[in-house]
């Protein structure tokens, strides 16, 4: 009973040292041309075309995210990444028939992510990578000959990957700079019945800050 004690004080420290960050950050994002398949659609015909992306970050509604980080220990975390990313097609590219093909109220992620970070490695400077798997789900809008799908989807399965730098301000807040790409797997349910797939990456340099309690 003694030594059971003993063991439960003991652990005390470790399980009150865990941290709690909250990070918010925007940047610039990109996406290179995918490629479109639509099968079994009772308007717009089965078709395989390749469309080519602009992120416009900074335009309304902006590129941004959030998660949330438990670290563990001082060297290894995880937690809940959301990205809201963007995807405009480039104008006057679309097939004949479509005026609207787009993901533009978010190419949306949601992802569990895990890190490993190197404390103080350059001075204060402690650098971190990242990765995750979780869920894809945009705001998909895509109008043909005049009839529109215009919904939040859960489309697919969504992957990220990352790595940065973060720099302390003072004890709680902390300032970071990083690469994050993802990869999305959607397969749009459209309202004339068929589907529309396709897989997209994004490309994004982030500036953010962090809150740690």
């Amino acid at each position: 009973m003694k030594r059971s004690l003993i063991l439960a004080i003991a652990a005390v420290p470790s399980f009150a040292a865990a941290e709690i960050e909250f990070s918010f950050y925007t940047g610039n994002q990109t996406a290179p041309a995918s490629d479109i398949s639509v099968r079994g659609d009772d308007l717009a015909p089965d078709d395989d075309f390749r469309i080519r992306w602009e992120g416009l970050p900074f335009e309304w509604p902006i590129y941004a995210g959030a998660r949330i980080t438990k670290w563990q220990t001082e060297t290894f975390g995880w937690g809940l990444d959301y990205a809201h990313n963007k995807t405009y097609p480039i104008e006057g590219e679309l097939p004949a028939g479509y005026s609207a093909l787009e993901f533009t109220d978010g190419l949306n992620t949601w992802t569990i992510n895990a890190y490993r970070r190197w404390p103080d490695m350059f001075g204060n400077a402690t650098p971190y990578i990242g990765v995750g798997l979780g869920l894809s789900v945009p705001g998909v809008e895509v109008t043909y000959l005049g009839n529109t799908t215009f919904e939040y989807q859960v489309t697919g399965l969504a992957a990220t990957w990352l790595a940065g730098v973060s720099y302390p301000i003072n004890d709680i807040w902390a300032v970071f700079g990083e690469y994050k790409g993802t990869y999305t797997s959607n397969t749009v349910d459209l309202d004339t019945g068929g589907t529309l797939s396709t897989d997209i990456f994004t490309d994004a340099f982030n500036i953010g800050v962090s809150y740690t309690y």
